[in-house]
């Protein structure tokens, strides 16, 4: 795995994107190599003139130990393409952003996920049918995810935190500039009981072009999205569309036909773009989400990663020390002890004394580690 100051370096470079990064890594290998390569290395990798010429001044004037520094102190995580850890729905579009900026923290549970998006000019009713299919969502273990904007995507976040669920908001700015500003305090509660995302470095300013490619965020790291109100140019619909393009599950809410905003999201259950829904069973059913519990009880029983499966491969009912797990599976002591105390805290594995552990869960039949959320 190349080390993460690197991919920060080239998010860091105008003009180059993911496609371009994904060039860079198959020339080079990885992105260390990429960084320091020499002006003729750069030019055999494809780059066009302004790409390569924005990445020569940027590998000039910023410091990489001091950017580090600074998202260390903001308190931010960063999550990149070939982290273990980057959400599994996302990695899978077309177009993953390659570095994600967090707040917060993004967990297995929530790969059982719905994005809920809509107008900035919310009627009471929307407001209303937010709330309630958000809020019933999220009693069946669901998490909500939208864009921090005003109206239903606020409402959308206050419902969920209400209902004390999981909630994350992808942002259009650094995850350390809230937009807009009112929803600092939300933004706070959101970090607290979920994320906030942006694939845009620390101190980004919330412009108008960075709006639309965040929406394939929203969309990609959930299974469905949902649209409440909007009318026939809302910005939500780039998320309808987006959703589309991924291969995930869109809906809609139909509203009144004398309301504007009812044109858009009524056109798009028209012409079969969405599917009607009238509450959270609607979404729950087409997503086969009904039995989410089950799913996700299932999901703790599995191992995480290699370390993981390595150590449930040699431990049984019979007490074994963890001295003895580490020279069964030539793993250090330290990976060892730090792995089994994760897995106690998933019921994986329980400490009998003594350092020595069992397995939890024989009954559990085989280990298979999966990649996608069972839907």
């Amino acid at each position: 795995m190349t080390d993460a100051r690197y991919w920060i370096a080239f998010n860091l470079v105008p003009q180059i994107g993911p496609a371009k990064v994904q060039r860079l890594l198959d020339h080079f290998g990885d992105l260390q190599t990429a960084w320091r390569a020499s002006h003729f290395e750069l030019a055999r990798a494809g780059l066009d003139r302004r790409a390569f010429d924005n990445l020569l001044e940027t590998r000039q004037k910023i410091n990489l130990d001091a950017e580090m520094e600074k998202i260390a102190r903001a308190g931010v995580r960063v999550l990149t393409l070939d982290d273990p850890a980057y959400p599994r729905l996302l990695k899978n579009i077309s177009n993953p952003p390659f570095v994600l900026y967090l707040k917060g923290e993004i967990i297995a549970v929530d790969d059982w996920s719905v994005a809920v998006v809509g107008t900035r000019r919310a009627t009471a009713y929307g407001r209303e049918v937010t709330r309630q299919i958000v809020t019933d969502l999220v009693r069946n273990h669901i998490t909500i995810v939208s864009g921090l904007a005003r109206g239903i995507d606020a409402e959308a976040h206050r419902a969920a935190l209400d209902a004390q669920g999981r909630t994350i908001a992808v942002l259009g700015s650094g995850v350390d500039v809230i937009y807009p500003p009112e929803h600092n305090k939300l933004a706070q509660t959101i970090a607290a009981h979920g994320a906030l995302v942006s694939e845009y470095p620390l101190g980004a300013k919330p412009e108008a072009n960075n709006f639309p490619p965040r929406n394939r965020i929203i969309s990609g790291l959930t299974l469905g999205t949902l649209i409440v109100e909007g009318d026939e140019s809302t910005g939500a619909r780039i998320t309808i569309e987006d959703a589309l393009e991924q291969g995930r599950e869109t809906f809609a809410v139909p509203g009144s036909i004398f309301h504007r905003e009812a044109r858009g999201t009524n056109k798009m259950i028209q012409r079969g773009e969405v599917k009607l829904v009238t509450c959270a069973n609607d979404i729950l059913e087409e997503l086969n989400l009904t039995m989410i519990e089950q799913h996700q009880e299932a999901r703790a029983a599995l191992p995480e990663n290699e370390t993981e499966s390595a150590l449930l491969k040699h431990l049984s009912a019979d007490p074994i020390h963890v001295d003895e797990l580490g020279r069964e599976t030539g793993l250090p002591i330290a990976a060892v002890s730090s792995t089994l105390a994760l897995m106690e805290l998933k019921g994986l594995v329980r400490q009998v004394g003594g350092m020595n552990y069992v397995v939890a869960r024989e009954n559990a039949g085989e280990y298979h580690q999966t990649n996608e959320p069972t839907n």
